[in-house]
């Protein structure tokens, strides 16, 4: 959800989120203030793309705790061709289909839904590049990438990202994925995997 309880997007007030390429390039979306609403930085963001340049277009991407929507409407904005954005709070997924609304983006869905129990279920499609940037210290990442692993969500060679505090441990890891690129900035730490097949 891009959440954790260490700074609001804003300061305390409504912000924006700013696409940085593609189509809608320089578009600023606005975001409500919510509870410690953390939309990845733009750093981290141009980092993250940069390493998916090549993977991006035409991919089926799965954008887990969505919050802002700063992921998963930059990978529509970089011709994606079908991302789902996955949200529990109503607010913010209301405002996340303003915002695909507003784009007249047709090729995209919002699911207001808690991402771990909407993952237990059997897989609606399959996606080659998943999102996940939970909120900070509530124990979601480790699970929520399980869960993608054993429910059938990821195609085979999918891409992976995760976004967590920097201290979490990741030992639990699904043992197929493979640490394609690892890079720490301050408190979090930003890690692209690429899934080598099912597990045996």
């Amino acid at each position: 959800m891009k959440q954790s309880n260490s700074r609001a997007a804003s300061g305390g007030q409504s912000g924006f989120v700013r696409i940085i390429s593609g189509k809608w390039r320089g578009k600023k979306l606005p975001v409500a203030d919510a509870l410690g609403l953390r939309p990845t930085t733009d750093r981290v963001k141009e980092t993250l793309f940069n390493w998916l340049m090549h993977d991006t277009a035409q991919s089926t991407v799965l954008d887990c705790f969505a919050g802002s929507g700063s992921l998963g409407l930059e990978a529509l904005s970089r011709y994606a061709d079908y991302v789902t954005l996955v949200e529990k709070a109503p607010a913010l997924a209301r405002q996340l289909q303003r915002h695909l609304d507003s784009l007249s983006a047709s090729n995209a869905e919002v699911v207001n839904a808690d991402c771990l129990q909407w993952l237990q279920r059997p897989a609606l499609r399959q996606y080659n590049l998943v999102l996940i940037d939970p909120p900070f210290r509530q124990g979601l990442a480790l699970p929520c990438c399980q869960a993608l692993e054993q429910h059938g969500w990821l195609s085979d060679s999918a891409l992976i990202y995760l976004e967590t505090e920097k201290e979490l441990a990741l030992n639990a890891m699904p043992a197929n994925w493979q640490l394609l690129k690892e890079k720490i900035a301050g408190q979090l730490a930003y890690r692209l995997w690429l899934r080598a097949g099912a597990t045996a």
